[in-house]
């Protein structure tokens, strides 16, 4: 019986050493008393502490002084090139409802596809250029104003929208680019109340509390 019994841990040692988990093995219930000072307890499902899974810092690690937010040159390019997607949509869409009205009395052939894939195509290219543009010149003065200030806020957002509807439309004399400055100024300012629409309805229930 001893015999046997030896045998059974010696190849219980040996697969042990096998597959690298040597020494006594203990039941759950022998490890049930034990304290766990200064330890945190195990998951039941993975053999790992818990407290390593648990992220207290941030998952990047920026450069000093960089800040978590992208600045305004970095979201240039994705302003720029959303704009222009939008106007070719908008422009091809609108080329399309003009195509069909000016070709309603035409009979369904190629040069009356022809004709409508032509007002598409132009007025998509229209569109995509002139939001293209606006966006660039909006870009242009974020970045610009940003660097000069040296601070991100919506005073930065509002000056650089009048400036480009004052650039943008002063081709067209004084009155136009006054136009167009309103225009830049009127339409940033309302993005600028949107944003910070909830600041503000909370500041005023505190003032009226």
């Amino acid at each position: 019986m001893d015999n046997n019994s030896g045998s059974v841990s010696s190849r219980g040692s040996g697969f042990g050493g096998l597959f690298g988990s040597g020494g006594h093995g203990y039941s759950n219930t022998e490890l049930a008393g034990v304290p766990l000072t200064g330890m945190s307890p195990l998951s039941p499902y993975l053999n790992v502490d818990p407290r390593y899974l648990v992220q207290d810092t941030d998952e990047f690690i920026l450069p000093t002084g960089a800040n978590k937010t992208r600045g305004r040159f970095e979201l240039a390019f994705f302003t720029i090139g959303g704009c222009c997607i939008t106007g070719a949509t908008f422009g091809a869409m609108n080329g399309l409802r003009l195509g069909l009205k000016e070709t309603r009395t035409m009979a369904w052939s190629k040069p009356r596809n022809v004709q409508i894939l032509n007002m598409v195509t132009k007025q998509g290219a229209v569109w995509a250029n002139t939001l293209g543009s606006l966006a660039l010149l909006y870009s242009a003065f974020g970045v610009v104003i940003e660097k000069t200030r040296g601070a991100e806020d919506d005073l930065n957002t509002i000056a650089a929208g009048t400036l480009t509807g004052l650039l943008y439309k002063s081709t067209a004399g004084l009155r136009g680019a006054a136009r167009g400055g309103l225009s830049g100024l009127l339409l940033t300012g309302l993005y600028a109340l949107y944003n910070n629409w909830e600041h503000i309805r909370n500041s005023s229930q505190r003032i009226s509390l």
